[in-house]
């Protein structure tokens, strides 16, 4: 398992902030309307998105239900689509600036590379619709689930995988780690976690085992999708989940969509990347806080801002 990248001094450049976005289960109902009624430019992303989608996802981001919102092919799109509204109502008051790094947790990657300009607002809403679609047929599929174990090393986690044949989806700060596989290897991996001494091993109410081997399927036709889709190099360093450094080219960007699908999301590592280049402030854009609180157990001197609603974006000072 990649860990922390060793960046020597010299490597150290002096960056300007570090932009964050949201993941899949930050959603609520009510996410973004706010944002729709205080800045046109918002109001937009949802009007593109209600267009590419051919039903009104904006009303079921507003209103809910949240059954309906939390479904795995509408909660990507509609996170998605509320973390560019606060991008682009951002930008009408601050400089989005050329030189700093964007990185988004999982589903949050294909934010930050819409915010980079590597790929458009339709294609993206597009895409993450199709990829919630593809991740929850492929749950129902094969069942799987997954679990938050708290309080471990990694080491130790990686124990508990072998001992319960399942895999690491998500590392995403000290003593917070993700497994996926099948139902009952999920629960042999909270027991056996427990008995490791975790300080608290949950299941999580997911409809399958994402990020893991589980997916395959997903995966395979994401890319078939992604064929179809105009990739251009980022304005903005953005930071993937698979490798825990900054893509370049439109086909690496292509590839690590696809094996994000399967492979573990590293975000504490790609956290580490981006404060080792001389980072401390962060804005985190999208519905919650999540990001935010992964970051005081990574760096507790590290700034972040939420801009989730428009009271956020007009009181944060222009620092830049």
């Amino acid at each position: 398992m990649s860990r922390v990248w060793e960046i020597s001094e010299k490597d150290v450049v002096s960056q300007k902030v570090g932009y964050l976005f949201s993941g899949q289960g930050a959603q609520y109902p009510g996410m973004g309307k706010d944002l729709s009624g205080s800045f046109p430019q918002s109001k937009k992303v949802f009007d593109i998105a209600d267009e590419v989608l051919g039903f009104p996802l904006s009303r079921l981001c507003f209103e809910g239900p949240l059954e309906e919102l939390t479904k795995t092919q509408n909660c990507q799109p509609a996170i998605l689509v509320t973390s560019i509204a606060a991008w682009e109502a951002f930008k009408t008051i601050h400089s989005a600036e050329p030189e700093s790094y964007a990185a988004g947790l999982s589903l949050g990657e294909y934010s930050a590379l819409v915010a980079a300009g590597a790929i458009s607002l339709q294609d993206a809403v597009y895409l993450v619709r199709k990829r919630g679609e593809f991740m929850e047929e492929e749950a129902l599929k094969s069942p799987g689930s997954m679990a938050s174990l708290i309080g471990l090393d990694l080491t130790a986690v990686e124990e508990v995988c072998d001992q319960a044949n399942v895999e690491i989806a998500n590392i995403n700060c000290p003593g917070q780690i993700v497994v996926s596989g099948g139902k009952k290897e999920i629960e042999g991996a909270v027991k056996a976690a427990e008995e490791k001494g975790a300080r608290r091993a949950v299941l999580l109410e997911v409809s399958g085992a994402f990020h893991s081997s589980f997916m395959k399927g997903a995966a395979s036709r994401l890319a078939l999708e992604l064929e179809k889709i105009k990739i251009g190099a980022p304005r903005i360093a953005v930071v993937s989940n698979v490798t825990a450094r900054p893509v370049s080219g439109p086909q690496e960007i292509k590839d690590n969509l696809i094996r994000q699908i399967t492979a573990s999301v590293l975000w504490e590592d790609s956290m580490r990347f981006i404060l080792s280049r001389g980072i401390s402030r962060f804005f985190e854009f999208g519905p919650g806080k999540v990001l935010k609180g992964l970051m005081r157990r990574i760096d507790e001197k590290a700034q972040v801002s939420n801009m989730e609603k428009s009271e956020d974006i007009r009181k944060e000072p222009n620092a830049f």
